[in-house]
């Protein structure tokens, strides 16, 4: 069992700009539509957990809906999931660790978790294992920090880290308990 970050920032910490855009993100050409190591990892999750404002941002691409794994929602303000998604999303609320026990108890052991408040609410409660983090050479200089206060230090070792597109670098950490 284990709980995922797989997340890109900007060089200067940021995953999105100071108005929530997420244009940057493709600031890096990607003509052979290289996956970055996306399908290998969605391979090893058994459902993903995002935030509100992530899960808005996903309903707001004119795009199908790009997740074929169970997808939970977090939200202490949502109370339900619009029509048109809720063969593919559940709405959980509460406190982290028992919303994590009760996807374990359901049989989603390896979850990916997503979205700036939810990695830095499983962060503050010690919840992520792994973090996987592919750094855009782009400094935004302000927006929606990966990382925001904790209680106390958390300790990872790095695992790996591997050049993408000969214009990013993506590194693999997993925490040391």
């Amino acid at each position: 069992m284990a709980n995922f970050v797989y997340i890109a920032t900007s060089l200067d910490g940021y995953i999105a700009d100071k108005d929530g855009g997420l244009e940057w993100l493709d600031k890096i050409p990607n003509p052979d539509n290289v996956d970055m190591g996306w399908a290998a990892f969605m391979a090893q999750i058994d459902a993903l957990v995002m935030g509100r404002n992530t899960f808005d941002t996903v309903c707001g691409f004119d795009l199908p809906w790009p997740y074929e794994k169970p997808v939970f929602v977090l939200s202490n303000s949502l109370t339900e999931i619009p029509e048109e998604y809720r063969d593919n999303v559940e709405l959980v609320a509460g406190d982290l660790p028992e919303v994590v026990d009760r996807l374990h108890e359901r049989g989603y052991k390896n979850l990916y978790i997503d979205g700036g408040q939810t990695i830095q609410g499983f962060l503050q409660a010690d919840l992520i294992d792994e973090l996987i983090i592919t750094q855009i050479p782009v400094l935004l200089g302000s927006g929606i920090p990966l990382f925001g206060h904790l209680a106390r230090a958390l300790d990872f070792e790095y695992v790996s880290s591997t050049p993408v597109l000969d214009a990013m670098q993506q590194t693999h950490y997993r925490r040391q308990r």
